[in-house]
Order: C-alpha cells, then sequence, then structure tokens
C-alpha cells in the first residue's frame, strides 16, 4: 500500500501543479489523494503503528497516529465517491449555472454529513458502516462513469486523450467501488488490499499517456512552455542578429557605393560588375534577415471585431487561381464574430494554406472546416498530401524545422508563426499527421477568449468549389 499511497499523491501533485485552475484537475486531484489518504491509513495501520508498538513503544505516537489513520480512512471511504461524481461534472460539463452547480455539490455532501453524524464512530474492523454507505456511494460512482463515458472529445486534434483518461480512471475507481464498498456490505472484509493491483493499472496508463499523447493537457502544457521559451529565444536571437546584420550592411553598401563611383569614373566595368555582385548579395542578406525577424519579433495583436467566414474567405482568394486540380471543400457556419486580430490569424490561416497547398503539389482536397464546441471554435485545415511520420510532427512547430527541401527561402518559421499567434489569442494549435494520408492543422479558439458570438443562430453553409487547370 505504500506505493498506492505515494503514486496517488504523486499524480495529485503532478495534476495540480499542471494547471490549478483547471476544475477537472483539480477535482481528479482530489480524486488522487482521496484513494491515496486510504492507502495511507492502510500504511499506518499494517506498518508504522505495529512497529511503534513492539520496537519503540510510545503511548501518545500511537495514539496520534491512530488519529491519523482514522481521519486518512473517512476521507478516502467518504471523498472518493463524492470526488469523482465532481470530477464527472467537470469533465463532463452539464448545461447548468455555475450557481446552481455549487448548490449541487453541497446538496452532494448530505448523505456525507448524515453518515458521519448518525453512525457509529470509526472502529479499526470495519471503518464505516458499509450497508449504509453503499446505498450512496455506489450511485454516485456509477453516475459519475456513465458522465465520464458519454464524454465526446471537444475537437478532433485529440480524441485519443479521453479514452487513455477511461483507461486509467475508470478500471481502478470501479474495482475500489467493488472492493471497498459492495462487498463489505455483505460482510466481506479487507478486500481493499486488491486495489492495488488495478492503481498500478491506472498509474501506468497514466504515466504512459503522459510521455505519449499527454494526460489532461499536463504533456500539452510541458511542450507548450518549452516552445514558448524556445520561440522567445529565438525571438531574442534574431533582433540582436538583425541589428547587427542592418549595421554591417549598411557600412557595406556605403563603401561600395563610393567603390562603383570610382569605378564608374575610371572605366574599370570588370570592377563595377563586382561591386554590382557584392551590392546585390548584401540586399540579399538584409531581406533574409530582415524576413526572419518579421516573423520571430514579438507580436502586438490588435483585435477587432471580425467575422470569420469573411477572414477566411479573403485569405483564401489569392490561392484560388492557384489550385490547379486540387478541390478546395470550404465548411464554414455564418455569423461568428470574433474578437481577434484579423492581420496575425489572416496570415497564420494564409501560413497553413500554403503548406498544404505545396504538400499536394497541384493535386489532392484541401479542407477549411469552422466547428463549435461547448467552449471553443476549431478551425480546421486539413489536405491529403503525403502528410509525416511521428518524428516529423513532433518537430512541425520548432523553429526553422522545415520538410520541404529544396525550397528557396524557406526558414521554416510559417507554423511557429501560427502557433505564437494563437497563443497570443489565447488559444492553441495542434497538429495530426499521418505518412501516406495527409496532415490536419487545427486552430483552436476559447470562446470566451475571443469573445465569439453567433449572429445568426443555425444557419451553416457548407461550400464546395473546384479549381481546374
Amino acid at each position: 500500500m505504500l506505493f498506492v499511497w505515494i503514486a496517488l499523491w504523486a499524480i495529485a501533485l503532478i495534476l495540480l501543479l499542471a494547471d490549478p485552475r483547471s476544475p477537472v484537475n483539480r477535482r481528479l486531484g482530489a480524486v488522487a489523494l482521496s484513494g491515496g489518504a486510504g492507502a495511507m491509513a492502510a500504511t499506518l495501520a499494517d506498518v508504522f503503528i505495529p512497529y511503534i508498538h513492539s520496537e519503540h513503544p510510545n503511548a501518545g505516537l500511537e495514539d496520534a497516529l491512530y488519529t491519523v489513520q482514522a481521519g486518512a480512512s473517512l476521507t478516502s471511504y467518504y471523498g472518493l465517491p463524492y470526488g469523482y461524481l465532481l470530477f464527472a461534472m467537470a469533465y463532463h460539463p452539464i448545461n447548468l449555472s455555475r450557481k446552481v452547480l455549487r448548490i449541487a455539490s453541497l446538496v452532494l455532501t448530505t448523505p456525507i454529513i448524515l453518515c458521519v453524524i448518525f453512525t457509529p464512530p470509526y472502529n479499526e474492523y470495519e471503518p464505516i458502516s458499509h450497508s449504509i454507505v453503499v446505498w450512496w456511494a455506489v450511485p454516485y460512482f456509477l453516475l459519475a462513469t456513465a458522465l465520464v463515458l458519454s464524454k465526446r472529445s471537444s475537437h478532433h486534434s485529440l480524441p485519443h486523450t479521453h479514452w487513455l483518461i477511461c483507461l486509467a480512471v475508470l478500471p481502478p475507481v470501479l474495482f475500489t467501488m467493488m472492493m471497498s464498498y459492495i462487498l463489505p456490505s455483505f460482510g466481506i472484509l479487507r478486500m481493499w488490499k486488491y486495489n492495488v493491483w488495478f492503481v498500478a493499472l491506472g498509474v501506468a496508463v497514466f504515466l504512459i499517456g503522459l510521455f505519449t499523447y499527454g494526460f489532461l493537457g499536463v504533456r500539452v502544457l510541458i511542450d507548450r512552455r518549452r516552445l514558448d521559451s524556445t520561440l522567445r529565444a529565438v525571438t531574442s536571437g534574431t533582433a540582436i542578429l538583425h541589428h547587427a546584420i542592418k549595421n554591417d550592411v549598411g557600412k557595406m553598401r556605403l563603401f561600395t557605393e563610393k567603390m562603383k563611383v570610382y569605378a564608374e569614373r575610371t572605366d574599370q566595368r570588370e570592377l563595377l560588375e563586382d561591386i554590382r555582385v557584392l551590392q546585390d548579395a548584401s540586399r540579399h542578406i538584409q531581406d533574409m534577415i530582415s524576413r526572419v525577424h518579421r516573423r520571430t519579433e514579438d507580436l502586438v495583436v490588435q483585435p477587432r471585431e471580425v467575422d470569420v467566414k469573411t477572414l477566411v474567405r479573403s485569405t483564401l482568394k489569392p490561392y484560388e487561381p492557384l489550385l490547379g486540380k486540387i478541390k478546395l471543400h470550404v465548411t464554414i457556419p455564418e455569423g461568428w464574430q470574433c474578437f481577434l486580430d484579423p492581420a496575425q490569424v489572416g496570415e497564420a490561416l494564409n501560413n497553413l494554406i500554403s503548406n498544404a497547398v505545396d504538400a499536394m503539389n497541384g493535386e489532392g482536397h484541401l479542407f477549411i472546416t469552422l466547428r463549435e464546441g461547448k467552449r471553443e471554435l476549431t478551425l480546421e485545415v486539413r489536405d491529403t498530401g503525403p502528410g509525416m511520420d511521428k518524428a516529423q510532427a513532433a518537430k512541425a512547430l520548432e523553429p526553422f524545422y522545415t520538410t520541404k527541401s529544396g525550397k528557396e527561402a524557406n526558414f521554416g518559421l510559417g507554423l511557429p508563426y501560427a502557433y505564437y499567434v494563437m497563443r497570443k489569442h489565447g488559444g492553441s494549435l495542434h497538429i495530426r499527421s499521418k505518412k501516406g494520408i495527409g496532415t490536419r492543422v487545427y486552430l483552436i479558439f476559447p470562446k470566451r477568449s475571443v469573445k465569439a458570438v453567433k449572429m445568426q443562430q443555425d444557419v451553416s453553409v457548407a461550400e464546395g468549389k473546384e479549381a481546374h487547370g
């Protein structure tokens, strides 16, 4: 049980530190803390208290540890079903106001309060009145499980995380319901010692998910911080480089102009041609570093009210004559107004469309789709190009990484720039790609961050256009 205690509290700490503002993380952390409290009570009862009693007798210390054991045991028995139900309510939000949800959270504590007041006090043989507690705890467990299973992914970019959460949370909780609540109500006690196997399974799934796809946004948060720090370093570096090169190129231009005048006056045509080569090279260097600097400098967002469909259409318009045999499919619901920077978001979308068109090499399907979730709008750009493998997709947001070998003046800054624009708008960017199938890029705008409002309700237009060369 020592392993269960340490593992569950470590998971709770990871969830709470990763995103303390998330109600889902807080409540799942509370579930892990409750489960860990039960393991702590068992460890105290079976290991620490017997050791002190036999090796270092101390009645005061034993009484104190017994009190801690009792509190931890009751916290686990009463807190686990209650915390699990609150987690499910946060994970699969119910369309109720915050005030109603707070009242519901308080009402759900009623059976716990009644059990504490009216049932016999804690004892080591039967910590709680299982035959009474089972009548409210099991419905809490089952209702919470139904809520979790009926959850649908809020957007299409991360559907696998839902099933990771189900696999990590549901088996340990439901097995605990059977071993710690149902069987003891029939007089079969101390079955909780078998919970360790399913808890170990849940911990293993949590760790695998954490280091592969992420778990409740934990890996996403780690990757986001890594990318943010990388972008800050690139921004600082290119700013210094831009300043230094600009000064040196200025000197080159000044002296080559003097040399050019001398060459023209003395009619040295060969020298004049060499000077022109140097001037062209200096202009090229200045242009290249300026373009890099513009893509990496700190963005100043100037938001205003924008019609999303109009923004998408205006961004697509320059590409329509260039599509060749690429079939364009645009599905944008009418009437969505968002408070965002049209220049920056338009440029980010332009980068994604450009990447998709380049990837398909003149033939395929390009899909631009806007989907509405409960809390966000998701703008998807999907192509049927060659796609990327997992290693390439994982590096796609890193500055200066590119799969476009041989493309002139391609710095690998389009996707990092788009990612940075989304971060500035309080949103996020996700990439899914499969070799031989194509790539999907999702721009996810939280409705609250961009003040999204639908001006026309229940009006949706799906358009498909084809451009033939």
